[in-house]
This record gives structure tokens, C-alpha cells and sequence, in this order.
């Protein structure tokens, strides 16, 4: 059974860091583009970033850039959303999502195919 399993989410202040996980079971990460998406209640669904496979390049959303850094460890078949500086408008659920293609674009949410459960990040005082 292919599953995706998102982690490490939570409650943390302004200014907080959280270290987002994406496990993969029943394939192999190394060549699939992961994404990351977030949807907070009554706003569509957002792409945060993406890692393509093979190569790894990365790309983000202007909001994000300079605060979340994603990478992976295939030993681990895990991808990571490091997010840094964390602001309220960050609060969302976080989903996790892996697509075949040569570069990721973490736009196009219809490109991937399998999707973890979400974790929920909220950043509050």
C-alpha cells in the first residue's frame, strides 16, 4: 500500500521553528517530486514548496522563501519542510504530496498523485 505520513506539526509562538516530515511506505522517494501544501480553514489550497527527484532542486512560495528549506534523506525515504521565523499567517494544515515528474512545480497540486493525512500548524501566542 503506497501512504504518505506527515509529522511533526504543532502549537509554536511567532518567531518558532517546526520541522516538518514526510514518510513514505510502499515505494521508493528517490525519484518522485515531493510537495508541500498547506490549506487553512476558508482559504484554497496552497503550494509551499517543492523538491524535484533525481536532481533535487527546490523551489518556494515568495512567502516562505528565506524561512522554510525542504530537502530529503533517501536513506530515510523522508522529505523535510524546515520552517523557520514562523509567522500567523502560517497557521494551515500541512500535507505532503509525491508526483512523477522531471521538476517539481509546487503549483500544480493536481500533478501529484499520492497525499499524506496533513498535520496541523499553528503559530499563536
Amino acid at each position: 500500500q503506497l501512504q504518505l505520513v506527515e509529522s511533526g506539526g504543532g502549537l509554536v509562538q511567532p518567531g518558532g521553528s517546526l520541522r516538518l516530515s514526510c514518510a513514505a511506505s510502499g515505494f521508493t522517494l528517490d525519484y518522485y517530486a515531493i510537495g508541500w501544501f498547506r490549506q487553512s480553514p476558508g482559504k484554497e489550497r496552497e503550494g509551499v514548496s517543492c523538491i524535484s527527484g533525481g536532481s533535487n532542486s527546490t523551489d518556494y512560495v515568495d512567502s516562505v522563501k528565506d524561512r522554510f528549506t525542504i530537502s530529503r534523506d533517501n536513506t530515510k525515504n523522508t522529505v523535510y519542510l524546515q520552517m523557520n521565523n514562523l509567522k500567523p499567517e502560517d497557521t494551515a494544515v500541512y500535507y505532503c504530496a509525491a508526483g512523477f515528474m522531471r521538476l517539481c512545480v509546487f503549483q500544480a497540486a493536481n500533478e501529484y498523485d499520492y497525499w499524506g493525512q496533513g498535520t496541523q500548524v499553528t503559530v499563536s501566542l
